[in-house]
């Protein structure tokens, strides 16, 4: 069953909110740059292009492209940093003015607001003039143009804001149909599971969303698991959580009073998180989910002493709910944007109150015994802060991948927590560098060992890659094992142009007698084991 929704779109919404709060001029070519690519101290090195401005699209600048190439095609490119918190709270105001059009709307992410049209459409006399009526008043009270439609279902709301139109009752799916299943990423911008799956949909030849919508259900939910069923239902213009108000359940809120009350972002941001994490333990200790989370603040005039009471409604991110970080986060941007509006003036918040909406079993998501979801990560994460705080930053270690040609240069060590720019880029290509798959254990420290011919006779591969013998038996720190099987040789010449002529070593993969894979390499005439295969 799908409602009818309304779906309120301000167009390129990171980069018009950066452009605001940074003055930069509407016709100024701007793109806002995020991504894993950021540094610790916030610098857009290595990072990607999120958002562009119209001027900056019609000059080559699209989603994705690193900051060189985007400077490229517009040379007086306005770059932006990536802000979630800045997002969330200039939103805000767009927000307050659609409720002056209709009562109770839902963010679903900064950018983008949902409705329920049925009510509002009959009161303002029809859907099209609910369209109107909202453009219409946040143009007037922010300035910021946004498109709206309506349509059954969310995905059919989303891409009709995205065309603004307004879609018969009934007929979503079939609108829907002809449409590119690449679509679905407007649903949930940035999810990486979904663009695989997507990738994988265009391989299987599953084009369009029609043909996501033909698919069986128990097949879709065997093959593509939740993420496949999700995306079936919003093909389909079915409704996965209609933006309808219902009935909060009382028992499950959690408030904290401030005194004195907070005047300031970051004072309100941290008692967010102590309400934050108590409702979210509150579900989690009943095998509860939420499908929508609503933020009040009461806050008292400072002049007039008259209450005042702010009221938003957020959409988690799945029906699975969200972690008590990710509900932080949306209660602290919509603190900073009440405490940061212009009209009316912003007034002191002496309580802050989380309600759970649209609560539900958890279902898949009930913690397990043991595994991630059992909260082992949660305990490694602070057990390694503990260790920090004691050893300092570079006292705990990550591993993460990086450009080089063998499994060892491959492999970048930094602080754990720290958002480090990779030495090299990984997405670069690496000529000479040694076919996949990658080995499964990379020794800490080579091993010496030599590497016989039939006759006894060490095997040695001369400049011209030229076998001195078959390779059959390894001998050294490993034991002796017989070789079965074996494959390359792959040079690696690296930094020949260097004074001391670089390095220059000989790759061998090797099967042993005993069912493992051995990497070889062989750099001055010597042979050692660098990496084991399963």
């Amino acid at each position: 069953m799908s409602v009818r929704t309304a779906a309120l779109w301000v167009p390129d919404w990171p980069v018009v909110a950066a452009m605001t709060s940074a003055g930069v001029d509407a016709h100024t070519p701007a793109a806002v740059l995020g991504g894993s690519g950021a540094s610790g101290a916030g610098r857009s090195t290595g990072q990607r292009v999120v958002a562009a401005s119209a001027p900056a699209r019609a000059a080559g600048v699209r989603r994705g492209m690193r900051r060189r190439t985007a400077q490229q095609h517009c040379p007086g490119l306005a770059i932006l940093t990536a802000d979630d918190a800045r997002d969330a709270a200039a939103f805000e105001p767009v927000a307050v003015a659609a409720e002056q059009v209709v009562a109770g709307v839902e963010i679903a992410r900064p950018g983008l607001l949902l409705l329920g049209s049925g009510g509002a459409a009959r009161y303002h006399g029809s859907e099209h003039a609910l369209a109107r009526e909202l453009a219409e008043a946040v143009a007037r009270d922010t300035g910021h143009e946004c498109q709206v439609g309506i349509a059954d279902g969310f995905l059919a709301a989303v891409l009709a804001a995205r065309d603004e139109t307004v879609v018969p009752p009934g007929g979503s799916a079939a609108w829907l149909a002809p449409r590119p299943a690449a679509d679905l990423r407007h649903a949930r911008p940035g999810d990486s599971a979904l663009a695989d799956l997507l990738d994988l949909w265009q391989r299987l030849g599953l084009r369009t969303l029609g043909d996501v919508a033909g698919l069986p259900a128990g097949s879709t939910s065997a093959r593509f698991g939740t993420p496949g069923t999700w995306a079936r239902r919003l093909a389909r213009a079915d409704d996965v959580r209609p933006p309808a108000r219902r009935r909060t359940e009382t028992d499950l809120t959690a408030t904290v009073e401030l005194d004195p009350p907070a005047e300031r972002a970051d004072v309100a941001a941290f008692a967010a998180r102590r309400v934050a994490e108590d409702l979210h333990g509150q579900l989690a200790a009943r095998g509860l989910a939420c499908g929508r989370v609503v933020v009040t603040a009461d806050a008292v005039d400072p002049v007039t002493g008259e209450a005042r009471t702010c009221e938003r409604v957020w959409r988690t991110d799945d029906a699975a709910g969200m972690s008590a970080a990710r509900l932080t986060d949306r209660v602290r941007w919509q603190l900073a944007g009440w405490l940061t509006q212009r009209e009316p003036a912003p007034a002191p918040i002496a309580r802050i109150t989380l309600t759970a909406d649209e609560v539900a079993p958890a279902g898949a998501t009930q913690p397990a015994l043991w595994g991630p979801a059992s909260g082992e990560g949660l305990r490694a994460v602070r057990a390694a802060e503990r260790v920090q705080a004691l050893l300092g930053a570079s006292g705990v270690l990550v591993p993460r991948l990086q450009g080089g040609r063998d499994p060892r240069s491959r492999v970048q060590l930094v602080p754990f927590g720290e958002e480090v720019p990779p030495a090299r880029d990984p997405d670069r290509p690496w000529p000479g560098a040694l076919p996949q798959p990658a080995p499964a254990v990379v020794l800490a420290e080579p091993v010496p060992v030599r590497l016989l011919d039939a006759t006894g006779a060490d095997v040695v591969v001369d400049v011209r890659l030229a076998m001195s013998g078959e390779p059959a038996v390894v001998t050294g720190g490993l034991g002796t094992v017989r070789v079965t099987d074996w494959a390359g040789p792959w040079p690696v010449a690296e930094r020949w142009w260097t004074p001391g002529g670089g390095e220059r070593r000989v790759y061998l993969q090797v099967v042993s007698d005993d069912g493992r894979g051995l990497l070889l390499a062989q750099t001055a005439g010597a042979w050692r084991t660098e990496a084991l295969y399963d």
